[in-house]
C-alpha cells in the first residue's frame, strides 16, 4: 500500500476514533477551557497526529490516546461529585477586588499584572476599577465583576416598576414558509397570519422571518430591506381604547342626572381604572 494511502486511512480512522473518545470527556472541551482541559486537548491532538504520521508504534499510540481521553472523563465524573477534586483539577476562584480595593497579594498569586486586571475589566465595559465592588478570577481565567450600587444600570425593579413576564417569541414563518406548529402553540392559525400580513401590505412570499410575541404581536423581517414595515401597535391600541372607555364613563357619570346611571358609570370607570393599572406592566413596559 502506498505511504500516502496508509496515512490517509490511519488519519480517517483516528479522526472517527478521536471524535468518539473526546465525546466521553464532555462538552467542556469545546466551551470554556480550564488549564487542565487545554493541556488534555493539546496532548490528544499531538497523539492523534503522531499515530496518523506513523511516528509512534500504533498500539502504544492507541493506548496513550485511550488513557488521555479515559482519565479526563473519569476525573470529570469525580469532579462532579467531589469538590476537593474540582479544586485540584479546575482550581478555585480568586477575589481580585474587594469593596473597591485591589488585592495586590491575590494578583500576585494569580500571576496577573495590574495591566492584565485593567484589561479584563475593560472587556466588561469597566474603565475605572474604583467602580467595582467585587472582582473574581474564575477558574477559566475570566474575570467576573460586580459594580457598586450607584454604578449599576437602572432596572425596572430599582425604579419600583412592575413588569410582566414574557414567554419566548414563536417563529411562525421562515423563508416565506408558514410554520403551523408554532402558530398552533400560540393559539393562532393561518387565517390570522394572512389577515395580519394584509394589514401591513406584505405578501407571505416576501417574508424572511416572522415572529409572534407573548401578547400576539407580529414582527416581520422582509427579503427586501428597503421596505419599511410598521412596528406592531397592538398593546398601545388596547391601552388607548381602555383609557378612552374610562374617560367616557367618567364623562357620562358627570352628564347624567339619574342616580342609578351615575352610579353605574362611576363603578364602571373605577373598574376600568383598576384593570388599566393591573395591565400597565404588560401594555406599556
Amino acid at each position: 500500500m502506498p505511504e500516502w494511502l496508509s496515512i490517509l486511512a490511519r488519519s480517517a480512522g483516528l479522526f472517527i476514533l478521536t471524535l468518539l473518545l473526546v465525546r466521553l470527556v464532555g462538552k467542556r472541551q469545546t466551551s470554556q477551557l480550564t488549564f487542565f482541559d487545554l493541556v488534555t486537548a493539546i496532548v490528544i491532538g499531538v497523539i492523534a497526529a503522531a499515530i496518523s504520521l506513523n511516528l509512534v508504534v500504533p498500539t502504544n499510540g492507541l493506548i496513550a490516546l485511550v488513557i488521555w481521553t479515559g482519565f479526563p472523563a473519569l476525573i470529570f465524573l469525580l469532579a462532579l461529585r467531589y469538590k476537593a477534586v474540582r479544586d485540584i483539577v479546575q482550581g478555585k476562584e480568586t477575589v481580585l477586588i474587594n469593596h473597591g480595593k485591589v488585592l495586590e497579594d491575590k494578583l500576585l498569586e494569580a500571576r496577573l499584572t495590574p495591566e492584565d486586571l485593567l484589561g479584563q475589566l475593560r472587556k466588561k465595559d469597566v474603565f475605572n476599577f474604583a467602580d467595582v465592588e467585587f472582582a473574581v478570577l474564575e477558574p477559566t481565567g475570566e474575570v467576573s465583576t460586580l459594580l457598586k450600587k450607584d454604578k449599576q444600570a437602572v432596572t425596572p425593579k430599582t425604579m419600583g416598576f412592575n413588569v410582566a413576564r414574557e414567554s419566548v417569541p414563536q417563529t411562525v414563518m421562515l423563508d416565506g414558509i408558514i410554520m403551523d406548529e408554532p402558530l398552533t402553540a400560540m393559539g393562532l392559525n393561518r387565517r390570522w397570519l394572512h389577515k395580519e400580513l394584509e394589514k401591513v401590505g406584505v405578501a407571505p412570499e416576501n417574508v424572511f422571518i416572522a415572529q409572534v410575541d407573548s401578547v400576539g404581536q407580529l414582527y416581520l423581517d422582509l427579503f427586501d430591506d428597503s421596505i419599511q414595515v410598521p412596528k406592531p401597535k397592538t398593546k398601545e391600541l388596547i391601552y388607548a381604547v381602555m383609557k378612552k372607555c374610562q374617560a367616557d364613563c367618567e364623562l357620562y357619570a358627570l352628564g347624567t342626572k339619574q342616580a342609578v346611571a351615575k352610579k353605574m358609570y362611576t363603578d364602571s370607570s373605577q373598574r376600568l381604572s383598576e384593570a388599566i393599572r393591573d395591565l400597565e406592566p404588560l401594555l406599556l413596559r
